[in-house]
């Protein structure tokens, strides 16, 4: 792939944040040669290709090309696979991966998708070390192995897991990493750069379109947040929430269950909201819960993030996103209805819904996702990303928000005094936090 001319952004961000940045147009490349996200790309080409070197960014895709080749099962392969398997007794696979508990033989048992796999099994350990197996799962480099003498078993179940990896960063010093980094960049090119680091090109956009574009962020840092965005079909709704973050989980338009979401009452398992930062339901007209009381308890969680099941109260911090499609015209709409026309019948006239929502983001101010914003410039690889927005969770910026809007205008207060208060503050925050 060709070389791209670096701008004053790569630049600054090369420096800023070196081993942490990766080319978008080549998470591009691999994104839609291979069945898997796009984080799931970034994991492996932040792992090989961070860097602006061209002869080491052509040296990590080979690998990177390699080891996704090898890896991740296309449509059709899953006997190959398996074949392997049997003939070397173990495979390295990238696959999403969930369990589930089979009461029969009191063991867990796990499911992988690409490989028509329901029942392979898994030591206790390893499930509850990474329990959002359990709640609908997570990508992960899983080592799968094969016993032949158990297969010759009635009823045996040859496959099993021996390892996994899951496919996030787990460095404790990430914020350390960021807070260094962003002291390079004005305020302007941090939020161009973010863009980028979602694989979009800022300078082919306006202001409005960039500022809708971050307040989708927005639910990644901050916790228990609630947005809506109705827009344009084409705009990218639903990428952030399925494709860059592991923190992310995207529901699907269709019937939810309250177990599911909240609490499984006969395991005692705790749902998405408590398993990851975001939950976002996608083409939200179409949702609707498997129980009467299922909204109630979901505008309950939104106002106090809390909800009741049995005898116990549970607080949870993941933030409630809802997308869907807004095809009408805004001012023809605002005319004979509101703007909360296309949620689902149980919702769009709740009022108090309305009134557990932070934000409602207009998605006409969104431009619909081309080749032309896409960029091929340097961004964050997404793992180290969504690893600090989720990080961030744990801070509170209240106090950044309460200084008068006329202090930071004044002269008195320059901006290097800015940062240095806003970099003392968020320092004292972060030693704070448990290690």
């Amino acid at each position: 792939m060709a070389a791209i001319e670096l701008d004053n952004l790569d630049r600054i961000a090369a420096k800023a944040f070196d081993g942490y940045i990766v080319r978008k147009d080549l998470v591009r490349k691999f994104a839609r040669q291979y069945p898997v996200p796009t984080y799931v790309c970034e994991f492996l080409l932040g792992r090989y290709c961070a860097s602006i070197d061209e002869q080491e960014i052509q040296e990590g895709l080979q690998i990177v090309e390699r080891q996704l080749r090898d890896r991740a099962v296309r449509s059709g392969e899953e006997e190959l696979f398996k074949a392997r398997a049997r003939e070397t007794g173990m495979v390295k696979i990238i696959d999403i991966i969930s369990a589930r508990l089979d009461t029969k033989s009191n063991s867990f048992l796990v499911a992988l998708p690409s490989l028509q796999l329901k029942d392979v099994c898994i030591g206790d350990k390893l499930v509850h070390d990474n329990e959002r197996m359990l709640t609908g799962g997570f990508y992960a480099e899983i080592d799968l192995s094969y016993d032949a003498i158990i297969a010759e078993e009635k009823n045996g179940r040859p496959f099993s897991v021996t390892g996994l990896r899951p496919i996030q960063l787990s460095k404790r010093d990430v914020l350390d990493n960021l807070y260094e980094g962003r002291r390079c960049f004005e305020t302007a090119e941090w939020k161009q750069f973010l863009l980028r680091s979602i694989g979009l090109e800022p300078t082919q956009i306006t202001g409005r379109n960039l500022d809708a574009m971050l307040l989708r962020m927005i639910p990644f840092v901050e916790n228990n947040y609630n947005i809506v965005e109705l827009g344009p079909r084409g705009t990218g709704k639903s990428h952030l929430f399925q494709q860059i973050s592991p923190y992310a989980h995207l529901v699907s338009g269709g019937k939810a269950t309250v177990a599911r979401m909240f609490v499984n009452m006969s395991s005692g398992q705790r749902g998405l909201v408590c398993q990851y930062d975001v939950v976002c339901f996608d083409e939200v007209s179409g949702v609707s819960f498997d129980q009467k009381d299922g909204v109630n308890i979901m505008k309950g969680y939104m106002e106090s993030g809390e909800f009741s099941r049995g005898k116990e109260s549970i607080r949870a911090y993941g933030s409630i996103v809802m997308v869907g499609n807004f095809e009408v015209d805004v001012q023809h709409q605002q005319r004979i209805g509101h703007l909360f026309g296309p949620m689902p019948p149980e919702m769009r006239n709740d009022t108090a819904l309305m009134d557990r929502i932070h934000c409602y983001l207009p998605g006409w101010d969104v431009p619909k996702i081309s080749e032309a914003i896409k960029t091929n410039h340097f961004g964050l690889v997404s793992d180290f990303m969504s690893e600090c927005w989720s990080r961030l969770r744990s801070q509170s910026r209240v106090s950044a928000l309460q200084v008068p809007p006329e202090l930071w205008r004044s002269p008195q207060w320059s901006r290097s005094e800015r940062r240095d208060e806003d970099d003392q503050r968020l320092a004292e925050t972060h030693s704070s936090l448990p290690r």
